[in-house]
């Protein structure tokens, strides 16, 4: 009966012993369950996919993520990555379909694959920043995780985006500007009310010091993205603020001469403290320590 279907071409083969009952292109959610329905029992989709299908990311990867059980023997699937894992029983979103892993799996596998650190924040900052999921779920899913890479570093990634941070480039200015080399801490996604009454964010506000830094890690603005942030800049000059503002050049690869130039203008604006160097060839122990001795 298959067989005739098949040939008569009212089914349509895709995986092996897999069929869509139904003419024309299969559509996203049918290639999907397909890639489940042929890893066999307990499989389900993870990594990109789960990310995919939670909103954890906005574009479909080429290939089909999915992870068996660890015991199981799986066929090659074409399209499909499988991966291996002993809690895989443990991870599907049971009232999902077709079934993937929980968000909080799904953030996991996919710190686990990255290739940089980079790419580790930007997952864990996307997810708490779309308000997936929540600073103690994620704890709770590393907890019963027995081994996991770049654990310190993960705890302290989820705590700085529970706190505000909303990209890489946010996380990178904290650690590597901010914190190294000993600045004040200032406020997070600041709240403000722009002249048309609408409400903004900015990324960080020296409050006591009327000094604002906004972070931008686009590679490429678009003509709206740009009179957007001038608007922004100008209503800080507006409230009498000084508005500075740093892309992935400034804080990935020059993170001592970013915070030594942050340091000098809140200084200017009534900040009694000194910056520290980060080592001892960093801009600021080259240029402002010595100041300070004269």
């Amino acid at each position: 009966m298959i067989r005739f279907r098949v040939k008569s071409e009212r089914w349509q083969y895709i995986h092996r012993a897999v069929y869509a009952t139904f003419t024309g292109v299969p559509g996203r959610d049918a290639r999907l369950w397909a890639a489940v329905l042929a890893a066999g029992h307990g499989a389900v989709l993870s990594h990109e996919t789960a990310a995919e299908l939670h909103g954890l990311t906005d574009k479909p990867a080429v290939m089909i993520h999915v992870t068996v059980p660890r015991q199981c023997h799986v066929v090659a699937v074409s399209g499909v990555r499988l991966h291996r894992a002993v809690r895989v029983r443990e991870a599907p979103a049971g009232r999902n379909n077709p079934p993937r892993t929980e968000i909080e799996e799904t953030v996991l596998d996919l710190t686990q694959t990255a290739v940089t650190f980079d790419d580790v924040c930007g997952w864990v900052t996307r997810a708490l920043a779309r308000q997936l999921t929540n600073e103690a779920m994620l704890r709770e899913a590393m907890r019963q995780r027995r081994n996991l890479r770049w654990r310190a570093d993960l705890r302290e990634l989820i705590a700085a985006a529970a706190s505000g941070d909303h990209s890489v480039l946010e996380y990178r200015y904290d650690r590597d500007v901010e914190r190294a080399h000993g600045l004040p801490e200032p406020v997070r996604q600041a709240p403000f009310a722009q002249a048309d009454g609408r409400r903004g964010r900015r990324d960080r506000l020296y409050r006591e010091y009327a000094v604002v830094v906004e972070l931008d890690g686009r590679l490429a603005h678009a003509t709206e993205d740009q009179w957007r942030d001038k608007a922004r800049d100008n209503a800080a000059a507006v409230d009498g603020m000084q508005s500075l503002r740093y892309g992935w050049t400034h804080v990935r690869w020059h993170p001592c001469e970013t915070a030594l130039a942050v340091a000098k203008v809140l200084r200017s604006r009534g900040w009694t403290g000194w910056p520290k160097p980060c080592s001892p060839g960093c801009a600021v122990a080259r240029q402002f320590i010595p100041s300070r001795a004269s």
